[in-house]
């Protein structure tokens, strides 16, 4: 499992988000993924290698040919993950506005009294 720095600095890069969105739908040999862009095939390669190295895409070798696809769930799972370190206080926060919505808090006087 890669860190969370890993593959923020992974999808930090615009070419590296645009290799994943190509690999969004099914998986792509290296050369055509070097074909979509007006780079080196060696600058493709390392931006594949780091995209593999944050745990965001797989190959495999087929013959004299390199495969990559993109393991989505992985991508989906670092996000949930960094999502709940940096938003914990969320269920606290809903915690907090259901106890005042039960108790009335933050409605108008009238409102209040109504109940």
């Amino acid at each position: 499992m890669s860190s969370p720095d890993k593959v923020f600095d992974a999808l930090a890069s615009t070419t590296r988000r645009k290799i994943l969105a190509y690999l969004r739908d099914r998986p792509l040999h290296a050369g055509a993924i070097a074909a979509r862009f007006d780079m080196s095939a060696p600058a493709v390669s390392k931006h594949l290698s780091i995209l593999e190295g944050a745990g965001l895409i797989w190959k495999r070798r087929e013959g004299q040919f390199v495969l990559y696809g993109m393991d989505q769930g992985n991508l989906a799972g670092h996000l949930w993950a960094f999502m709940q370190e940096v938003c914990p206080p969320s269920r606290t926060l809903r915690r907090e506005v259901r106890a005042e919505h039960e108790a009335g808090e933050g409605q108008p006087p009238e409102a209040r009294r109504a109940e």
